[in-house]
């Protein structure tokens, strides 16, 4: 198993890798919406972008891009912005699109209105 670090994505705020890589596999930790220059959060449900930035960037530290994820599961503070966070989240992935599961939770470290954490594979060869 390989640790993977990103300096251009937030830091781990606990006992946790960023990602790790295990062969052909990257599993990346929940990335919350903290832009890694200035540690703010976006207001609105701009932060699945946010997210979704965090991620590129760690899956770009590993010689991945967003073509390479099989499987993402979004936490939502609230459901009520679903329809919001997959307009963002359609801007950002191609079809085919991975593999998917949303889930409203009770409270997101820092209060966030979301978190994204992916399942990317390498290509054999």
């Amino acid at each position: 198993m390989q640790e993977i670090i990103s300096k251009n994505a937030l830091k781990a705020i606990g006992p946790y890798s960023q990602a790790v890589s295990n062969g052909t596999m990257l599993f990346v930790s929940g990335q919350l919406p903290i832009d890694p220059t200035n540690l703010k959060m976006p207001e609105t449900i701009e932060q699945t972008k946010q997210s979704i930035q965090n991620i590129q960037m760690i899956l770009m530290e590993a010689g991945l891009s967003l073509e390479h994820v099989i499987k993402t599961t979004v936490y939502l503070q609230d459901l009520q912005d679903f329809d919001k966070m997959n307009e963002v989240y359609d801007q950002c992935f191609d079809s085919p699109y991975p593999a998917r599961s949303t889930v409203q939770v009770a409270r997101l470290p820092k209060d966030a209105k979301v978190e994204i954490e992916v399942i990317a594979v390498r290509e054999e060869g």
